[in-house]
Order: C-alpha cells, then structure tokens, then sequence
C-alpha cells in the first residue's frame, strides 16, 4: 500500500497489529494500551515498534517513551474530530517527538495541508486517494496565521 510520507509518496512497511492478533515479524504498529501492557516484550520485537493512539488516549503517559519509538499514528475515526490534530501539535511541541506522525483512519485530502502544520509528515489514507492530488494540497496556502508546529 502506498502512503505519503514527507511529500513523497512510498510504500509502506509497517502493518497495524490489532490487541487480539499476534505481532508478526517486521516493522508494526500497535494501540497504546498493548504498548503500556507489553513494553519490553515489544521492545525485543524482530523490526520497528509505533503506537497508535486514539484522539482519546492521554499523551502524557506515552511520554517518556517517545524516544523509543519511531512512529506514532493518529487515529481519526471521524474526520471531523478536532482532537487528532492537537494530538500531533502536542507530540512536536510538547513532547519534543522527532519521529514520524502518520494521520490513519478517516480524514480527508483537503485536510492534509491543516493536518501537516499540525505536525503530522505522513498520511495513510482509507480507500482509493489519488495521493498526487493530495500532495499538490498540501501547497493550497501561501499564507497562514499561525507557524507550523515545529516552529514554535
């Protein structure tokens, strides 16, 4: 599957494990409640290790384990929920997240260009996108109010 990934579009690698799947081997992603229950067993994992956080999970008790994981995905059951995007605001800004910020689930194109100011560099969508179409979107504005989120 391909994703946007630092306005490039890439194959992506990692694979979503849900609580009740097995992890297999590779590069993975898993919910924040399977990370706080199983840390050091996924630490030893054959590949990479992200969570995947809900617009209602606490980063607070994700954050002095930042600097051990790579990837963090944004879940958007709704696209309409404003929460996602403070999620990644607060990771580069607060948290000081270097990593990837993946946006998954259901958002929309025309919200990439507020979602990448946000701090969000990458973009999972569901279904078909046309990803190039995306991209270009991410150029709608010349000017904005505020700075991005790693410029503060």
């Amino acid at each position: 599957m391909q994703i946007i990934k630092d306005r490039n579009i890439i194959e992506d690698s990692w694979q979503f494990i849900a609580d009740e799947h097995p992890l297999l081997p590779g590069d993975c992603t898993v919910t924040l409640e399977r990370w706080l229950k199983e840390k050091e067993q996924l630490l030893r994992h054959d590949g990479k290790v992200g969570v995947r956080i809900e617009s209602t999970d606490n980063l607070e008790i994700l954050s002095g384990d930042l600097a051990l994981i790579p990837l963090v995905e944004v879940n958007f059951v709704i696209f309409s929920d404003g929460r996602a995007f403070s999620k990644a605001w607060l990771l580069k800004n607060r948290y000081q997240f270097t990593g990837e910020i993946r946006a998954v689930g259901n958002f929309l194109a025309d919200q990439i260009f507020y979602l990448s100011r946000s701090g969000f560099n990458a973009f999972n969508f569901e279904g078909n996108q046309n990803l190039t179409l995306a991209i270009s979107m991410l150029n709608d504005f010349s000017v904005s109010y505020q700075k991005p989120a790693n410029q503060f």
